[in-house]
Parts: structure tokens; sequence; C-alpha cells
């Protein structure tokens, strides 16, 4: 399980800095850099939509990872200890990046 921040607060799924989800996917299967790669688990947070009142924001969680040229890339799973969710604002999962993405 890795430990996850995620500052992309505008997502349904963002609580107190981590997400409520038990896995997410990290998407960018080109990605030679972390501005390639996505949240792709991204959901816009929308005035009108449903709000999970019972959210358990999850400080590990599991991470599949289509970023084959990450280092921490171990047959589609991240291994990093602690990976970093970039994206304040995003109103997109490509405003979203993988702010823990090295190239291998």
């Amino acid at each position: 399980m890795t430990k996850l921040d995620c500052n992309v607060t505008n997502c349904l799924h963002n609580s107190e800095n981590c997400c409520c989800k038990q896995a997410i996917i990290v998407d960018g299967s080109k990605a030679k850099d972390a501005c390639e790669t996505c949240c792709g688990s991204f959901d816009e947070k929308k005035d009108g939509a449903f709000h999970n009142l019972f959210k358990t924001p999850e400080t590990r969680l599991e991470v599949d990872c289509e970023a084959v040229n990450c280092v921490y890339n171990e047959q589609r799973h991240c291994q990093a200890e602690h990976i970093g969710i970039a994206g304040d604002g995003a109103s997109d999962a490509s405003h979203t990046e993988c702010a823990t993405f090295q190239m291998r």
C-alpha cells in the first residue's frame, strides 16, 4: 500500500488532502515526465453533485499505474512508499498528475 497525498481539492474523492477511494489508477502509458501522467480516478466535484457524507480519507491505498516508464512501476502497480497527486483546481483528469513520477 502506498501513502498518498492529494492536493486535487476539486476532486469528489478528496477529503483532507487524502483520497476516499480504496484504489486509484495513474494513467500515462507513454509518459516521460510527470506532466504526461494523470489520475484516472479523478471525478470533478460540482455543485449539485452527490456528496458522500461518509467519506473516509485513506492515507494508504492501492495504486494501479499505467505509467510503465516510471521507476516505481512494477507490473502496473506503484511500488513507491509515498506519492503525491497534484492538480489543485483541476476540472478534468488531464489537469492532474502524479508528482512522484520518475523516468526509468
